[in-house]
């Protein structure tokens, strides 16, 4: 999707679906999959589809950012951003896939679940998981010879 939507208007979020969505900003599609409405923490939601923390926005967000007032929880709220753009029309939701992995680390829990879904994931493979390195030689930003002067001194640490 983000790759789909390179021009510098508006947002582009995503939605994932999930057991317990009160636990996130949630976002609720009409009958041809249009976000019709996004809500934070809803004590009765309208769907299952959280939305990930992963938000590109345009340089209107600055000012959108500062006008946001403190949530009833005493917060600002991303989910408060994401409706602004929702209602000028100007927010692109894409489902992530199914078999797409997001892991939550918003509790104890969940950061020991996506701490050993990355270990296992890494040692069945023999592959890092995000290595920005070489996504960084893969997408051609840095040659052979700067990944491996980026790698040599991280030899022994097992990144």
């Amino acid at each position: 999707l983000l790759m789909e939507n390179t021009d510098s208007s508006g947002g582009v979020v995503f939605a994932y679906h999930v057991s317990d969505p009160e636990r996130y900003g949630v976002v609720e599609f009409d009958e041809n999959q249009n976000a019709i409405s996004i809500e934070e923490k809803p004590e009765n939601p309208k769907s299952n589809y959280a939305v990930p923390g992963l938000y590109f926005y345009d340089n209107s967000v600055i000012k959108i950012a500062k006008g946001l007032k403190l949530s009833p929880r005493g917060e600002y709220e991303i989910t408060d951003i994401n409706s602004i753009y929702l209602e000028k029309g100007q927010l692109k939701v894409g489902v992530l896939d199914r078999g797409t992995a997001w892991l939550d680390t918003g509790t104890h829990n969940s950061l020991m679940q996506a701490s050993q879904y990355v270990q296992v994931i890494e040692e069945r493979q023999g592959l890092k998981i995000g290595c920005l390195e070489e996504i960084a030689f893969k997408k051609g930003f840095i040659s052979k010879e700067n990944l491996i002067s980026l790698a040599r001194p991280l030899v022994k640490s097992g990144y």
